[in-house]
């Protein structure tokens, strides 16, 4: 009984049938939801799922994942069925420069479900880590597999303190949120996905005629703080961060100039005082 699915009553498995039920119906993005026990990483799954021709709307769950990668290479790991493990499949047909806003959509639209469902306050810190305070609750890793895009999330559900991947961390439970129940998450979150994707597609990819980029600045965490953006290459940059371009690139006021960054970790500075 020790390794059942079922052994730790407080943290149930998933049912993909009930999933599809509610999920996939004529009309939807949704093309099929399919849950695994365990996996190495559900982006990798899915990436080579998209070379094989599935079809957009395809959403791989993974109860265990052992090789889960965040942004910048980190590993993400959790316990089975404490966290939301997750990945999208999709083919957007709009400009190539556009599909950057890709990751971002992702986030805006998973910390207002998760704002909405679990009562508490999900803010972003570019481009789409969601936190609560200044503790992360979730990352979003986008990767481009041919002409489709895979986009995978990795969300700390039950963790408890001493479960947490990285000290920096949080998870619901621990906020003490008023939804800790996976399914009902799950479903909000593809379906916020949905409603923002359709938006952006439907605009050709135009993050400012969609809203995406007005509704990304209204949740931002990041904007008008001061940071310090660790950039590729081991080059740190200190400045305040004032915006995001229609590309989706975060603008930083440094002493001298300004900047436009598509890349880089970003560490909101605390002023002393």
């Amino acid at each position: 009984m020790a390794d059942s699915r079922y052994s730790d009553l407080d943290r149930p498995p998933l049912s993909e049938a009930a999933l599809n039920r509610v999920l996939v119906r004529p009309g939807s993005l949704w093309t099929g939801v399919t849950v695994v026990e365990s996996t190495g990483s559900t982006n990798a799954d899915l990436a080579a799922a998209a070379r094989e021709g599935a079809a957009e709307g395809a959403v791989l769950v993974a109860e265990s994942q052992v090789a889960g990668r965040g942004r910048l290479g980190r590993t993400w790991t959790a316990p089975p069925r404490a966290g939301l493990t997750f990945s999208i499949l999709l083919r957007p047909q709009v400009p190539m420069a556009a599909q950057g806003w890709l990751a971002l959509l992702y986030g805006v639209a998973a910390a207002s479900a998760v704002r909405r469902l679990a009562e508490v306050d999900v803010r972003l810190k570019w481009p789409n880590d969601l936190l609560i305070g200044e503790r992360k609750l979730a990352g979003v890793l986008a990767e481009r597999s041919d002409d489709a895009v895979v986009i995978g999330m990795g969300l700390n559900v039950s963790l408890r303190p001493e479960e947490l991947p990285i000290e920096t961390a949080t998870s619901l439970g621990i906020e003490k949120a008023a939804c800790v129940d996976r399914d009902p998450l799950l479903r909000a979150i593809l379906r916020e996905v949905e409603t923002h994707y359709r938006e952006w597609t439907a605009a050709g990819g135009d993050a400012e005629a969609s809203g995406l980029r007005s509704a990304y600045l209204a949740a931002s965490a990041t904007i008008g703080r001061l940071v310090r953006v660790e950039l590729p290459g081991g080059q740190v940059l200190m400045g305040q961060a004032t915006g995001v371009d229609t590309a989706g690139h975060l603008q930083v006021a440094g002493d001298d100039q300004h900047y436009t960054l598509s890349a880089g970790d970003v560490v909101h500075v605390r002023i002393a005082g």
